[in-house]
């Protein structure tokens, strides 16, 4: 081959990575009904509507936002324990929106879910032996009289003594509860790991133990994660990317560094004011976003931008604009905001924010008055 046709020779395409986990449109709705025999629907919570996201393989998407915003309502749909009423699901390349049966069985070994209370989540009627070992009993994946080693290894390898097989979960402490909720989880060497706020019902020192297994475990199985959490602190240490969840929509979603750096939607531009800085000096000196009013209901949503009632960032924009109602008042809103619905647009490499008005300014973490530096404005 002549030095022409190899110049003229196109390079190879380079491969790209599939999500292990693609959701497109994803809609989950709890009917609201009235009468007792006759029942009929009034209405619907509106808990995920509309979530497009993708979570690829071995990496950990943290998940954040308030309190009823729909984030474990998503971990459910996601986790197919909720059924979908409208959107698509793929799982490592395969639609499983409507599964139903064996299929979904046989998917759940690939995918796990480690919740929020380890008192909770575990049967105080059954030993730790038999709790880590249901999964090799229901899917058959281990003769019987293998499956106590099998427990005892899970139980070294998260950190457990295994002489406690035959303990029950009232014997354990928070943490070693939680550490039994893990070794559960990774029984059938699943794909995908769904953590619903693991570490928020345990004491700081413990939550670092449980966080360090968790990376300590990726690292070894190659697992991917996705992570809900309310401390922003702790889904900055575990998370690649994080997406924040508002009233049931994905708001943002960016790489770890960039949404911590930049946030371009102004609910993630408050939700980062909260965040605590150990440095008194520094945390004197940053401004706190305090956004007005309640979380509508997401029964009977806001119209346009789910967040423009409580929105600084159109606020601001209507009062310098000095726009007024048709009876001349001043308005709280522009009107873009109020009647349009914005859509996850690209600002910048891998980051993307549902705001017609996004933050051009560095807000968080560190939105520092230059007269308490002295800095140059």
């Amino acid at each position: 081959m002549s030095t022409t046709e190899t110049l003229a020779t196109p390079p190879p395409a380079k491969p790209t990575v599939e999500p292990l986990v693609r959701l497109e449109g994803v809609k989950k709705h709890f009917p609201i009904t009235r009468g007792i025999i006759f029942q009929r629907k009034v209405g619907a919570v509106h808990a995920v509507d509309g979530v497009d996201l993708e979570i690829f393989p071995g990496e950990t998407l943290g998940l954040v936002g308030e309190t009823g915003c729909g984030k474990s309502t998503l971990a459910r749909v996601v986790m197919r324990l909720h059924n979908l009423t409208e959107g698509k699901l793929w799982f490592n390349g395969r639609d499983v929106s409507n599964v139903k049966g064996r299929e979904l069985r046989d998917l759940r070994r690939d995918m796990q879910m480690v919740f929020q209370d380890p008192y909770a989540s575990l049967n105080p009627r059954k030993t730790v032996g038999s709790i880590i070992g249901a999964p090799f009993r229901l899917h058959g994946t281990v003769p019987k009289n293998r499956v106590k080693g099998e427990v005892q290894e899970l139980m070294e390898l998260v950190g457990l003594n295994p002489e406690h097989y035959n303990r029950y979960p009232h014997e354990f402490s928070g943490g070693q509860r939680q550490r039994i909720g893990v070794a559960r989880s990774l029984a059938l060497r699943p794909k995908l790991i769904v953590c619903d706020e693991p570490v928020s019902a345990l004491d700081v020192s413990i939550q670092a133990q449980i966080l360090n297994l968790l990376e300590d475990l990726q690292n070894e199985f190659h697992l991917t994660y996705l992570f809900i959490a309310h401390d922003l602190s702790v889904v900055k240490h575990v998370s690649d990317r994080v997406s924040v969840m508002y009233l049931g929509k994905i708001v943002e979603t960016a790489e770890r560094d960039s949404l911590y750096a930049q946030p371009r939607h102004p609910y993630t531009g408050a939700l980062m004011s909260a965040v605590p800085v150990p440095d008194p000096k520094l945390a004197k000196a940053k401004r706190r976003i305090i956004l007005e009013g309640d979380v509508p209901s997401p029964i009977d949503p806001p119209s346009g931008c789910r967040f423009h009632p409580r929105c600084p960032r159109t606020q601001a924009l209507a009062k310098e604009q000095g726009l007024t109602d048709e009876h001349g008042a001043p308005l709280r809103f522009v009107p873009r905001c109020h009647d349009e619905e914005p859509f996850l647009t690209d600002q910048g490499p891998g980051h993307t924010a549902a705001c017609h008005f996004p933050l051009d300014v560095r807000i968080i973490p560190m939105d520092i008055d230059p007269e308490e530096t002295g800095a140059p404005p």
